[in-house]
């Protein structure tokens, strides 16, 4: 008499159930690390340029003044040098050490983005320029207008941030770094040994530096 068993049988995943999953993991891999390189491109690019104008008054006129992001605050290129070093640390770590760096490389993102944002109105950098062009320490900038660059400095902050939101949420999903495994994780098979030859006295003396004993019989 046959019996029938009630108990499912678990069937292996397949490739068409894995594949895409994979691709999916491929997609959100590339877009970090395209959000987060072009981020802070920009970031450091944008702080580089003009933020504000101004004149400043000499004498009996008045003398152009302008600051650069990196005069009115340094925040934004500082933190996206650290966003890129925590987007390649990613690959470096797994588990909760992931998480913990893409919290950082978000935090970043975010950070750059605040403070190029309150940078946008400052004045203080033209103030100290104008005050230490004219030796009035009181002095301040007049005709003061703003440029778009501080905003171009914060989108690129955002670009980063996202990237930081991707690597959280998907992160767990990306390979890592490291020679012994292939792209999906699995581990590489290890070339077996070549037969030791006795008749090669190359394959004696690296016996003998492995600690083995070349005249042993196998």
């Amino acid at each position: 008499m046959e019996y029938v068993s009630a108990v499912p049988v678990p069937q292996p995943r397949t490739e068409a159930a894995a594949a895409p999953d994979s691709a999916g993991s491929r997609r959100t891999l590339a877009a970090g690390l395209l959000l987060g390189a072009a981020g802070a491109t920009v970031v450091l690019l944008a702080s580089g340029q003009t933020w504000a104008e101004g004149k400043a008054p000499v004498g009996g006129g008045s003398l152009p003044l302008s600051a650069d992001g990196q005069d009115v605050t340094g925040l934004p290129a500082a933190l996206a040098i650290v966003g890129l070093a925590a987007l390649v640390a990613v690959f470096a770590v797994r588990g909760g050490g992931r998480r913990v760096v893409a919290g950082l490389l978000a935090l970043s993102g975010l950070g750059a983005a605040l403070s190029a944002f309150i940078g946008a109105s400052d004045s203080g950098a033209l103030d100290e320029k104008a005050a230490q062009t004219s030796g009035d320490s009181a002095a301040t900038i007049t005709a003061l207008s703003h440029t778009a660059w501080p905003y171009v400095t914060a989108v690129g902050g955002l670009l980063i941030l996202l990237a930081g939101l991707l690597a959280l949420r998907y992160g767990s999903r990306w390979p890592t770094m490291s020679g012994r495994y292939e792209r999906d994780g699995t581990p590489r098979p290890r070339k077996a040994p070549r037969p030791l030859d006795p008749d090669r006295p190359e394959d004696l003396w690296k016996a003998l530096d492995r600690g083995e004993d070349p005249t042993r019989e196998a």
